[in-house]
């Protein structure tokens, strides 16, 4: 003789409820907890300050044939020309800040400041609009292309 089988039992399961409240008070304790932190800095982590090593204002402009044109803007000596179709993240991250810039008040011609700070971090800022790329948390490689315009930018 074949024992039966009950499906019933198993189509609609019963989660106890001390779990379901246990479950709601962990999500409850976890969400006040985050907001505090928050509001706080309470458990924040920050980097130290660091000091400006090198700082340069560069300016980029578009060519015709899709290169651009990388210059100092202290007194305009070309930097590099980057070719048209090349060094992606480089477009893409300038194209991020003229975009920005446009947004909050239309003028993209002053220009970018790139800097490597002492803890040797590398960053690209607008002082129009306030906003900062932090270069190296893209990778060496994506980095590596604008180390290479700071280079070029602060060699006589």
């Amino acid at each position: 003789m074949a024992a039966r089988i009950d499906v019933q039992d198993h189509e609609h399961p019963t989660v106890p409820r001390p779990a379901l409240l246990g479950a709601g008070a962990l999500v409850l304790v976890t969400l006040v907890l985050a907001s505090v932190s928050r509001w706080t800095d309470l458990g924040a982590t920050r980097l130290p300050d660091a000091r400006v090593v090198v700082s340069v204002d560069l300016r980029f402009t578009d060519r015709a044939d899709g290169a651009i044109v990388v210059s100092r803007a202290a007194d305009g000596r070309i930097v590099e020309v980057i070719a048209p179709g090349t060094n992606g993240f480089t477009r893409g991250a300038l194209r991020g800040l003229a975009r920005e810039r446009r947004r909050s008040n239309g003028d993209i011609t002053p220009p970018f400041r790139m800097t490597r700070w002492s803890d040797g971090r590398m960053s690209l800022a607008d002082p129009v609009t306030g906003r900062r790329i932090e270069l190296d948390v893209f990778g060496p490689t994506n980095a590596a292309a604008f180390a290479q315009i700071l280079t070029a930018a602060t060699t006589p």
